[in-house]
Formats: structure tokens, sequence, C-alpha cells
């Protein structure tokens, strides 16, 4: 089975059925099957070779949706891009995967124009007319129009010259490691097929859900709204603007919405920045999350407010394709803090540094099997060789398990910090802070936030007689990060809490 053929087989047997709401506009499968195959047919005369990497960067659901299944079609490996970008960022991730052609909205126009010319690998740059103009002259990279790729006459399944197998490569998301530096998860057909029917399994979905999809489709999470949806010929309502939540609201219930996914801050929003409590849902049967770890003063408040609505917690990664477990809602009040169990077709268990089982009550590093677990990293075999062992996936997380066999974090092993729906290394910022002329020493941190879960906060250490404001330092940030990895606060102190070895305690700042 190929992740592409979910599309290809619900167009065939829905044809007519909505498949994805955004305003206004409605997308049937049709639409939807039409335009992937144009993109496939399209990345076929320009004779590009099965693997090729193509990224997309774009915030309409229409293109991303369309070109998601189109490059697989065509043989490629997607690789959705993060659109809060910078040029820094986008000539990494770009640069790393060797893409060969990128999709783009006309808006992001402007950071591929800046980054073409200095990658090697790129031939095309697909971009719809607003983004016609500004590509380097000593570029080699050639230009197409995304309306015409996504549009064309040609609409037959593209032919391949050899099949595609489960075990090929079918997409490649980046996440951020403990030394900041973003590695791509390869992800098979195999990989993402397994998540995405243990996932439909658990939340029953079918044809007749509405799903309210608010998160990325870039992201592991909100890749695997995509898929279970489409993969059970269900509806995807589409608002990834989160700024205004009653908007949302307005919208799950004139749409009939059946089920919600969000991160903790999604619905740490929802209860304090927003009428939820106002709202009655006749629709609504479900809500998810996942993405970080839900307190459960957050989940008792949910609960409040949805008595009548199932509430899944649960725990994944994105090398886990991304879903491993699932706390059921029937033991959401009897077991506050579980990630529950492992999802059907998952192993879990706890094992210590030395690779043996830990009893219960014991803390050990969760351990992943299953058919969802990555191929690896791209292009980085060593440290894929230090997370998937012969044990499976070492997933750097800790936790006991109790009596009953449900599963508690106790603490993450390394220093990420989730802010929101962004999984963020400090490091990053970290060296970029230290760019500054003004700067003598930096540590980033995550500290307690109602809405986001953990801000950014920067403590630096000037040089000696710098005038250097909180202010300037963010500016330089924002000059050359994301906005989600701009820290929130900048705090200056003389000193930082340091070990005998030298090392700055986080700990201790936090």
């Amino acid at each position: 089975m190929l992740v592409c053929e979910y599309l290809i087989r619900v167009a065939h047997r829905l044809p007519a059925k909505i498949a994805l709401i955004q305003g206004e506009d409605r997308y049937t499968y049709r639409q939807f099957s039409h335009a992937a195959n144009s993109v496939a047919n399209w990345l076929t005369a320009c004779r590009y070779p099965r693997g090729f990497r193509g990224g997309i960067l774009t915030d309409d659901p229409f293109e991303y949706v369309s070109l998601y299944f189109g490059i697989q079609q065509a043989g490629g490996i997607v690789v959705g891009l993060n659109t809060q970008t910078a040029e820094r960022s986008l000539l990494a991730t770009l640069g790393d995967c060797a893409a060969a052609v990128v999709f783009a909205n006309s808006k992001f126009a402007q950071h591929l124009d800046k980054v073409a010319n200095r990658l090697s690998s790129l031939k095309h740059i697909v971009c719809d007319s607003g983004g016609e103009a500004g590509l380097a002259a000593d570029s080699s990279c050639e230009r197409a129009n995304l309306t015409d790729v996504l549009l064309s006459s040609n609409v037959q399944p593209p032919s391949l010259p050899q099949p595609l197998q489960g075990s090929d490569i079918a997409q490649i998301i980046y996440t951020s490691g403990t030394t900041g530096t973003p590695k791509g998860v390869m992800l098979r057909h195999d990989n993402l097929v397994a998540n995405t029917e243990s996932i439909i399994n658990y939340l029953h979905l079918t044809s007749e859900d509405r799903g309210m999809a608010v998160l990325p489709f870039f992201y592991s999470y909100g890749n695997s709204v995509l898929l279970t949806h489409v993969a059970t010929g269900a509806c995807l309502v589409v608002n990834q603007n989160f700024v205004y939540p009653n908007v949302i609201l307005d919208e799950m219930q004139r749409e009939r919405v059946t089920g919600f996914a969000g991160v903790p801050s999604t619905f740490a929003l929802l209860l304090h920045r927003s009428a939820v409590r106002n709202y009655s849902f006749p629709s609504l049967r479900y809500l998810t999350q996942a993405g970080a770890a839900m307190a459960p003063k957050l989940a008792r408040a949910l609960k409040e407010v949805f008595p009548e609505i199932d509430i899944f917690v649960m725990y994944g990664q994105t090398e886990a394709s991304p879903r491993l477990s699932y706390l059921p809602p029937e033991d959401l009040q009897r077991k506050p803090g579980s990630i529950g169990k492992a999802i059907p077709g998952v192993t879990l268990q706890l094992l210590d540094p030395a690779g043996r089982s830990v009893g219960l009550g014991e803390v050990g590093e969760i351990v992943a099997q299953g058919e969802n677990i990555m191929a690896g990293y791209w292009g980085r075999p060593e440290e894929s060789a230090t997370v998937l062992t012969q044990d499976g996936l070492r997933t750097g997380d800790l936790a006991w398990m109790d009596e009953e066999g449900y599963l508690y974090i106790f603490s993450r092993k390394s220093d990420m910090i989730k802010s929101g729906s962004h999984r963020i290394a400090p490091k990053e910022i970290e060296e970029i802070i230290h760019e500054h002329e003004a700067v003598h020493e930096v540590a980033v941190i995550g500290v307690e936030d109602e809405i986001l879960g953990e801000a950014l906060k920067a403590c630096v250490i000037l040089k000696t007689a710098s005038g250097c404001t909180a202010q300037e330092i963010i500016i330089h940030c924002r000059k050359n990060l994301p906005a989600f990895k701009v820290p929130h606060l900048v705090v200056f102190y003389s000193e930082l809490p340091k070990t005998a070895t030298g090392k700055i305690c986080k700990g201790e700042l936090r």
C-alpha cells in the first residue's frame, strides 16, 4: 500500500464528496485527484528520477494537498517546508535534502529568490503568477507557473517506469535534534500507512467525519490529521490561523465538525482566550491532543467544558510517523497525567541505559517497535544508528509505568523546548544570539507559559561596557530566525550558573 493510493481510491469511490473546506471554498476528491495527477504528469515530463525530493512551501491547503500526493505519484519524496521560515533555515533544509524542485505560493517567492543560486541541486521553482519575477540572473533554476502545473488538462494518472514499493521513502519531515541542527526524518510509505491505519482504528474515523484542521500540514501531527481523513474519505475543515479562536469555533458550529486536533497551547487558547463556554457543538464527538505533555489541570478544565466529548491524550514522535501511544477517553480522569498505552501495532518498553527492562514505578527510556518507525535520518547514518537500535527506536523520553501498564512521562533527556506546536532546539537560537557583537554568553530556556506551554527566554551576559538593550537582541533574532524561534523574553545577567566542568546549569536558570 502506498500513501498516494489513499487519494486515488477515495476519488474513485467518492469523486463528488467534499474533501476540504476553507472558508467559502469547497474542494471535492475528484478535484484533488485531478490536480495531483496534473502535478505528477508535469514532474514525469521533467524526467526527475525516482526518489527526487520535492519541497512544498505554501499555506494554501488546496495547493499543499494536491502537491503532496502529486509528488508521491511521480515517485518523489515530499519535503513539507515550514512557512514561518527565514533565508538561513530554508537554505539549510533545501540544501540538506538536495531538493530538485520547490513548489511555492507567491508570498514566499522572495525567500526562494535569495537562496536559489546557492542550491546546486535545485532545477525548478514552481510559483504562481504573483511570484514570477526576482530570480537571480545567475541561477540555473527554471521557472514554471504553479497554476498551470496544478490545473493542466492532463489529469490521467502518470505511468512510472518502475512501480513504487511500500519500502520506498514517501516523505522527509524535518525535526530539530539536541544539537539544534534540524534532521530529516525519513518515513517510508509503509511507516505512514501503518500509523494512519492505527489512528483510524482507535478514533473510529469514517467518511462521515469532519475534522477541524488548525495544525500545519508540514508538521507530523498535522500530516497525520491529513492522511487519516483522506484515507477514510472524510472531510477537512481547514483554518490554520488561530489568532482569532472564536472564528474557529464559529466554523466548527457552521460546518458540523466532528473532530478537533490540537496541541496543549491550542486548548489553552480555547479555554482562556475564546468564548468557547458560550458555544454548543452538537456534532462534535472527539478531541485529540499531542505535540507536548498536557498538564492534568488543563485536561480537567477541558473536560469540564466538553463533558460529553471523547478526549484522547496522545504521545508520539516524528520518528514514529508520529503516534506511539494514547490514553483512552474513559481513563482521562482516572489516570491524570498518563500518556496511556501503545497504539495498535506498536510495542513500547522502558529500558535502562544498559538495555534492561525497568520495574513498575521505575524510570526508564521509552523504546518503541512497530511498522511505523522511521527508516532513519536523511544523510545521517551515525545519528540514525544511535536511536534505531536492536531494541527499537530510542525516543529519548524517560517514563515510568503503573501496575495497570499505563505510561507517565517523567522528563525528556534533551533540552528541547515545546512552545505551542513547535519543538525548538535552544542551541540554534543561542548561536544566533551569540553572533551579536555585544553578547558574551547566552543560554536559552523554556519558561512556563499559560498559552504556549513554554515561552522562550534568553539569558544573556553582555560584554563589558556594552549598552545593548533587550530590544536590540530581539531585532537581531528576527532578522535571522523564523518568528516562532525569536525569544519572548531577554534578561541580562552578570553571570550564569555553571557546573564544575563549566557547563551552564539550565535547571537552575529555570
